[in-house]
């Protein structure tokens, strides 16, 4: 009952429960009686008492109790609104109170004519100046929200505030409590998490414009009130992807700026989607994406993003009936943009998303999705059955209860929830029909609603697959999956099967690793979670604990993990059956090279005792052995399921049982290993050779090298090289020297651990010798791509590959080349900048500024040396020898980096198209090469962009330390085509036999850190020098070429034979002297060619002007 007010106080006090109705019966003139009571009444009490007895009248036939609303509404409207009667007001507003609490229960049909002939006034009232007829005006609310079922909540009262909100006559206190009420609904769904949730979320695409339209209300509690109901509203998605930008979209709604939706689009953009779209995320999303597609203001940048997040989401909407009801709203603008966008990759991706979009509202075998029961279709079958007398047309039609009716039932069938049914049907009709005659119309509605359902859209049951019946079956999960440019995998099912070994096969970029990722963080839908089954991802990682314990890693590991009683005994025997004895368990994690890094995460996986491994590249940087090791681990704990990324051929044909294999976006399962597989799909031929079928690799030339007129002469090498790790006890290597030419196709080998890395290294300049030199051409240009292929990047995740190139080389100089040691000057070299050298040539000692410029000079070079306070026309040229006699090693280097660099890239712009075009040549779309984050890509695709930015300088050697990891067999047959076809050296390490001796002339073999080379018995692929190579001394540098290693000597390198290397000028002959006329003759022709230019294609390359021509 309604609160009770005391006439002493203005305190709302809810009436006694003993309170025994009036036994009156309703005549004519009962209604305007009974209100003079309520409104005469000398207290609180006594109004609530004859508003009692006026609900008790009104309840004396049920039946017609409707009836009395057309005389009870307009005074109680009139009383509420009267400014001259506190009393008045409160009177009425305990009159609603009355007639919420006891009419309702007993005469249902009520609900839709008290709701929308009374809530806006009581909701005015909550304006009121006066405390106690705000408490009865909320007291009343209150008890209306509490009577309510879950039906009635949404089809009725969510309905009725929608509409008082949106009005314009409201009170701004009563839009508060609306928006308040919204959020309580929605609050309400969330806890019972079942029909009411759903109903509720199909309810957002109304309920979202209404309440961001009071975001912008000028009353700042208006405001604040419909952040709080969006708050409650955005709890409806159930989408983990979405959830957390739930604060950006609710700022792009409350403010609604070119900045805050660029925000939220890019945002969408960079998330890995996984779970099913339903109508809540759409609700929300699709005015936001609307509003992106529409608006003058959109970048062409913001537009793609948009194009692409509309095509995802529409690609993860499992139901075609929900596609319907919100792409339509989408596709014109999507249409527009495909016709309009000013950049042809933009139109292209609209035009995509559009098709998707079109495909997505049809079902399965492209015919058009049926429509979902209307209400009207409700209405109708329910007139069909229900006799309407004609007293009674006006309740059921004008006043709406038949069409509350039909809307509640409409409810139930699309939410499938056809026990419901009745409940909304039978008390309402007891009104036009007598005896079980509602019993049985509901019972026939409901009847007819599974039929028509069932007709319309089927039950949905798939055929149970018993291949496994007798297996256990440990994960049997339906998802979706796409990181938001790239849709992976859609509508698919992922099943394992106790002990079974699955190698996961598809092409690079697929989402091979994006799936184990999203697994191992208990993001995949449908997969168990931790507790109920022990997962583990082992993948290959840079650690951040570089200087911590191999012991003490794996200790913070089994912690984090909730396995802290581990012994530290059980650690150390597991590490030991690993390998890690002896001075190798001393080690600190940064000591460890790829191959044991891998198998510490190994031994980590072991100690957790987990049930399900997840192996990415299991087999990158070990040795055969240790390789051997890991499959007889696998075979022999036939109580593991294991799921496996690799590209390694044998290793898969050796333990996996099973091969799941990407198609179409989809996973298919095929029994047996790679081999049996490929008996089923030739086409998967592509994993055992090294041929590239549908991928190419192409290297650009490199340039000429001064004074180098044979390809095998040496262009670096090292000398009695000796190298020790800081905190090791014996050198990594020892004595070794080595040298490469042009034509050198090298191989590195050796086991885990044996300096194969290291050696490399110091060739680059990545770290410096404390024994021996090393010495290079000083115009050699060097491409190299470190073990740890994330290591070139790591620092720049949030750059598309095509700014992260930008970014390199932008400066005219190499940024990673400058973060080497070679290149960081010490206090040494500080302080040698500052001393002034004497030359001896009378002028005294001066304090070098800066070099200048180069030029040959006999076997070398002397530079033009910028004096520090003197004018330029003092510079001096001082010979390279002197130079570094001097201490002024580090400042030659960068300056010779600078000059290689200016001769590699004469003829290469930063430029979007040469950009596209270089990453197309090393086998990466240029869609994603322009628009992806390196974070988002997959490993072999960040392998490609290092490749990439390795070769853009035109290096004459190049350098790959185990380049084979995260490719696919058709890049790695890619990428041995275009090493063989390259015209510059090749140094490599590579556990892949295959792929090493299909490339190598020459071997290296490191053991204990000594080196021993031998030849190869493959073909020889020496090379001659190509004499037509691109190379332009002197022009315009845009950008630095990769590492090329400092030296602290002489760099007269040898050449192989141990000849003095002398890097000679060619000899160019004598110039032939033109008469005056043949000049004139020769300027014509320079002219009219190069009109001809002008007016040719745009892309047609200059023509050279030559001197020698006649």
């Amino acid at each position: 009952m309604p609160g009770v007010l005391d006439a002493a106080s203005p305190t709302f006090i809810p009436p006694s429960s003993t309170h025994q109705p009036s036994d009156m019966s309703l005549t004519g003139t009962a209604i305007s009686d009974h209100l003079s009571a309520v409104f005469s009444a000398d207290s609180s009490q006594g109004s609530l008492d004859a508003a009692l007895a006026l609900c008790s009248a009104i309840l004396s036939d049920p039946a017609i109790t409707h009836h009395s609303f057309p005389a009870l509404f307009p005074p109680l409207a009139k009383a509420a609104a009267d400014k001259k009667s506190g009393t008045r007001r409160e009177s009425a507003m305990i009159v609603y109170g009355a007639l919420y609490e006891t009419v309702i229960p007993k005469s249902p049909i009520t609900e839709v004519l008290l709701l929308k002939g009374t809530l806006p006034t009581v909701l005015d009232g909550l304006a009121d100046k006066g405390a106690v007829v705000r408490e009865a005006s909320q007291y009343a609310i209150d008890a209306m929200f509490a009577l309510l079922k879950e039906e009635a909540l949404v089809v009725g009262l969510v309905r009725v505030l929608m509409v008082y909100v949106k009005g314009s006559g409201s009170k701004w206190q009563g839009r508060v409590a609306a928006l308040q009420l919204i959020g309580k609904v929605a609050e309400k769904a969330v806890t019972r998490d079942g029909f009411l949730k759903e109903v509720m979320g199909r309810e957002l695409e109304a309920l979202i414009p209404v309440v961001e339209g009071g975001m912008h209300d000028l009353k700042n509690e208006v405001s604040r009130a419909a952040v709080k109901a969006m708050t409650s509203l955005s709890k409806l998605l159930s989408n983990d992807d979405v959830a957390r930008h739930i604060p950006t979209l609710i700022k792009t709604m409350s403010d609604p700026s070119k900045e805050t939706l660029q925000k939220a689009i890019h945002d969408l953009s960079q998330t890995t989607f996984i779970a099913i779209v339903t109508s809540p995320v759409l609700s929300l999303l699709t005015p936001l994406l609307e509003r992106s597609l529409s608006s003058p203001q959109t970048s062409q940048d913001v537009l793609r993003q948009t194009v692409v997040v509309v095509e995802n989401l529409t690609k993860l909407v499992h139901d075609p009936v929900e596609a319907r009801e919100f792409l339509p709203r989408l596709q014109p603008g999507v249409k527009k943009i495909e016709d309009t966008a000013a950049l042809p990759a933009v139109r292209s991706l609209a035009k995509d998303a559009n098709a998707t979009m079109v495909k997505a509202m049809k079902v399965g075998n492209g015919t058009d999705v049926p429509e979902r029961i209307s209400v009207d279709e409700v209405e109708k079958e329910l007139v069909a059955r229900v006799i309407i007398g004609t007293d009674k047309k006006k309740i059921w039609e004008q006043d709406g209860v038949g069409r509350y009716i039909a809307e509640m039932v409409r409810e139930c069938i699309v939410a499938r929830e056809f026990k419901r049914i009745p409940g909304c049907v039978t008390v309402y009709l007891e009104h036009f029909l007598t005896q079980d005659d509602p019993k049985r119309v509901a019972a026939e509605i409901e009847r007819w609603a599974r039929e028509e359902t069932l007709n319309r859209f089927g039950n949905g049951i798939g055929e149970v697959d018993d291949e496994h019946k007798h297996e256990v079956e440990i994960v049997n999960a339906e998802f979706s999956l796409a990181y938001g440019g790239m849709m992976l995998l859609t509508h698919t099912n992922l099943t394992l099967y106790q002990g079974h070994r699955y190698g996961l096969c598809g092409r690079n970029g697929a989402g091979k690793s994006t799936l184990m990722r999203s697994i191992s963080q208990g993001k995949l839908e449908g997969f168990p979670s931790k507790d109920e089954l022990r997962t583990c991802f082992v993948e290959h990682k840079e650690r951040d604990e570089r200087d911590m314990s191999i012991v003490g890693y794996i200790r913070l590991a089994l912690e984090e993990n909730g396995d802290g009683n581990i012994s530290e005994e059980e650690i150390v025997e597991t590490l030991k059956s690993v390998g890690f004895e002896g001075e190798r368990a001393e080690m600190n994690i940064g000591q460890l090279s790829g191959g044991w890094k891998m198998k510490l995460g190994l031994a980590e996986a072991m100690l957790k005792r987990a049930q399900v491994l997840l192996l990415d590249e299991p087999t990158n940087h070990l040795d055969v052995g240790n390789v051997q090791w890991l499959q007889n681990y696998l075979k022999s704990h036939t109580e593991i399921t294991s799921l496996i990324v690799s590209h390694d051929s044998r290793f898969l044909d050796e333990v996996c049982t099973d091969i799941i294999h990407y198609e179409d976006k989809k996973l298919v399962y095929y029994k047996g290993n790679l081999s049996e597989f490929v008996r089923r799909r030739p086409e998967g031929k592509a994993y055992y050779t090294l041929d590239a079928s549908s991928v190419s690799f192409k290297f650009p030339p490199p340039g000429l090298l001064t004074g180098v007129k044979s390809a095998t002469r040496s262009i670096i090498k090292m000398t009695n090289v000796t190298y020790t790790y800081p905190t090791a006890t014996k050198p990594s290597l020892y004595n070794v020297t080595a040298s490469l030419s042009l034509s050198s196709r090298v191989a590195i080998i050796g086991g885990n651990g044996a300096g194969k890395s290291t050696l490399v290294k110091l060739l680059t300049g990545e770290m410096v010798p404390q024994e021996g030199r090393v010495e290079k051409h000083p115009n050699l240009r060097v491409g190299y791509m470190a073990q740890q292929s994330l290591h070139h990047v790591q620092m720049n995740l949030e750059k598309t590959p095509s700014q992260y190139l930008q970014w390199r080389y932008s400066s005219g100089t190499d940024k990673e080349v400058a973060m080497k040691d070679t290149r960081l000057l010490s206090e040494a070299d500080r302080k040698q900048l500052e001393t002034p050298i004497d030359l001896g040539d009378g002028r005294g000692p001066r304090r070098i500024e800066a070099l200048v410029g180069r030029q040959k000079w006999k076997k070398s070079f002397q530079y033009e040396t910028k004096w520090a306070n003197l004018m330029p026309k003092f510079n001096t040229m001082i010979s390279r020898e002197t130079l570094v006699e001097n201490g002024f090693s580090k400042l030659v280097q960068d300056f010779d980096d600078a000059e290689s660099a200016r001769e590699g890239l004469g003829y290469r712009e930063l430029d979007v198209p040469s950009i596209e075009k270089h990453f197309e040549d090393i086998g990466l779309d240029k869609e994603i090469a322009m628009n992806n984050e390196i974070g988002g890509l997959s490993g072999g695709q960040k392998v490609k962009v290092v490749i990439a930015a390795a070769m853009w300088p035109k290096p004459h050697l190049l350098i790959l330390d185990e380049p084979t990891n995260y490719l696919d067999r058709e890049s790695l047959g890619a990428l041995a085509t275009a090493i063989k076809e390259f015209r510059g050296g090749v140094c490599l390490i590579s556990h892949d036999a295959q792929f090493v001796s299909q490339l190598s002339n020459e071997e290296w073999h490191i053991e204990a850190g000594r080196m021993v080379k031998k030849t190869s018995n493959g073909s020889n692929m020496s090379l001659s020098l190509p004499l037509d190579l691109n190379s332009r001394p002197g022009s315009s540098a845009v950008s630095l070429a990769s590492s090329a290693v400092s030296s602290a000597a002489n760099t007269d390198v040898e050449d192989n034979h141990g000849e003095g290397m002398e890097f000679k000028s060619v000899k160019k002959g004598k110039k032939k002297k033109f008469t005056r006329a043949q000049l004139k003759e020769r300027e014509v022709r320079r002219r009219l060619r190069y009109l001809e230019w002008l007016n040719s294609p745009k892309g047609t390359p200059k023509p050279a002007d030559t001197d020698d021509e006649s």
